[in-house]
């Protein structure tokens, strides 16, 4: 039998790119969906039928009912919004617990991260991340400390190993003299866990190569951006985990051999949220604009992403990174009344143009080249025919600047409003 393969689906700049609903839009071409990084930090907004939906620990293929869906063991979950997010599920109508599995290795978030996040973040002052405050990063520590707690220790001695991690979160909040009160959050939490144990809590790496053996294709479904990865990211000002192809093999334990496909997502145009050096960020009236078009507000935190144009310096370093051999643009629809368009080219720091992302982007300024915008309403577009020339030209720059075909345009945020080009 011929084995399976793993096709990657990343977002490759700061995040918040779409991926939901594209994920959701290859779902039927795939037998299994895995999230292989992150936590509920990352909010995948889908919207079809009239309906939106945010995913924020769940993958985007939940509402295929023939199809698995597996949080991996890179991910870390938090019972309680977990709890949260798959009961809005189930109410809207969908039967989740027979096609989601989810890894015993994925580590655990407790109330007392979210309290060591708001404290360490605190404590930055003027040179806060940005941290959505969900325990992310204290989650990851302890998981890099080999103290934390796995799904599967929900299922043995669990009240025991949980006041003990509990007990050492504690000892460091007293020490931070940070005040907290986790008495209600606790106890939601605590129902958190009752609910997750009567889900399949898999030994998700066996489970994911029995399926590749057997022949089966697997999505995996990345979150965050290649720029917030821990490694190769605007570091310090990164999330906790590997969003690179690399965690594809870490965070579902695959071999590389196994990926076949790279899908990068990418918006015709940037935004990041929280801190950190972004080059093409505009503070203008233009700027403004791309945001209240684009609905630039975080679909967890509800906070307004920075915007710019599209950067192509970050995104040929992504594509070099990840190895992505298609790319996916979201997001043209938002660019529809611009009389001109500009895509930065190269960096300009201490004197010096480069064309290539340095070490640090601190005081990096973009270089740009303007083109002519297209001036027309993309959300009637159904085909690549009935393109604008302003568009192709568009598409054809990137395309020659970063040498990877653009295979899908996203011209407006339903599941339908997505193009394949020959």
């Amino acid at each position: 039998m011929k084995p399976g393969k793993v096709d990657a689906l990343l977002g490759i700049v700061f995040g918040d790119e779409g991926k939901g609903k594209v994920v959701d839009y290859f779902t039927p071409q795939y037998d299994v969906v895995a999230r292989f990084a992150g936590g509920p930090n990352a909010g995948h907004t889908i919207i079809f039928d009239g309906k939106k939906f945010v995913l924020r620990s769940i993958p985007s293929g939940i509402f295929c009912p023939d199809k698995i869906n597996i949080i991996g063991n890179g991910c870390v979950l938090a019972p309680d919004l977990f709890m949260a997010e798959a009961k809005e599920l189930e109410t809207a109508g969908y039967d989740i617990r027979q096609r989601l599995h989810i890894s015993k290795r994925a580590q655990l978030i407790l109330p007392t991260h979210r309290c060591l996040d708001h404290a360490y973040e605190s404590l930055k002052g003027k040179n806060k991340i940005g941290t959505t405050g969900k325990g992310i990063g204290p989650t990851y520590s302890d998981k890099a400390a080999r103290v934390g707690l796995r799904v599967g220790d929900i299922l043995e001695n669990f009240e025991e190993k949980y006041q003990a991690l509990k007990l050492r979160h504690e000892t460091l909040l007293h020490n931070l003299k940070y005040e907290y009160d986790i008495e209600e959050e606790e106890q939601k939490w605590m129902e958190g866990v009752a609910y997750m144990r009567q889900f399949q809590l898999t030994d998700s790496e066996v489970e994911i190569n029995r399926y590749l053996s057997e022949g089966k294709s697997v999505l995996a479904e990345g979150a965050q951006g290649t720029m917030l990865d821990l490694d190769h990211g605007t570091y310090p000002f990164v999330s906790s985990s590997s969003t690179t192809c690399g965690g594809v093999c870490t965070g579902l334990g695959i071999a590389p051999s196994s990926i076949n496909d790279v899908f990068g997502i990418f918006k015709a145009y940037s935004t990041r949220v929280g801190s950190g050096p972004f080059p093409v960020e505009l503070f203008d009236e233009t700027g403004d604009t791309i945001r209240r078009i684009g609905n630039e507000f975080g679909a967890v935190t509800g906070r307004n992403r920075r915007c710019g144009w599209l950067d192509l310096v970050a995104l040929k370093y992504a594509i070099m990174i990840n190895g992505v051999t298609q790319l996916i643009m979201m997001k043209s629809d938002v660019l529809d009344d611009f009389a001109s368009i500009k895509v930065c080219t190269a960096y300009k720091q201490n004197g010096q143009t480069l064309e290539y992302l340095p070490y640090d982007t601190e005081g990096c300024e973009a270089i740009y080249e303007e083109l002519p915008g297209w001036q027309q309403d993309l959300t009637l577009i159904t085909t690549e025919a009935q393109f604008p020339e302003a568009l192709s030209n568009y598409i054809k720059f990137i395309e020659d600047f970063v040498k990877v075909p653009i295979k899908i345009i996203s011209v407006g945020p339903d599941r339908n409003a997505t193009i394949i080009r020959n």
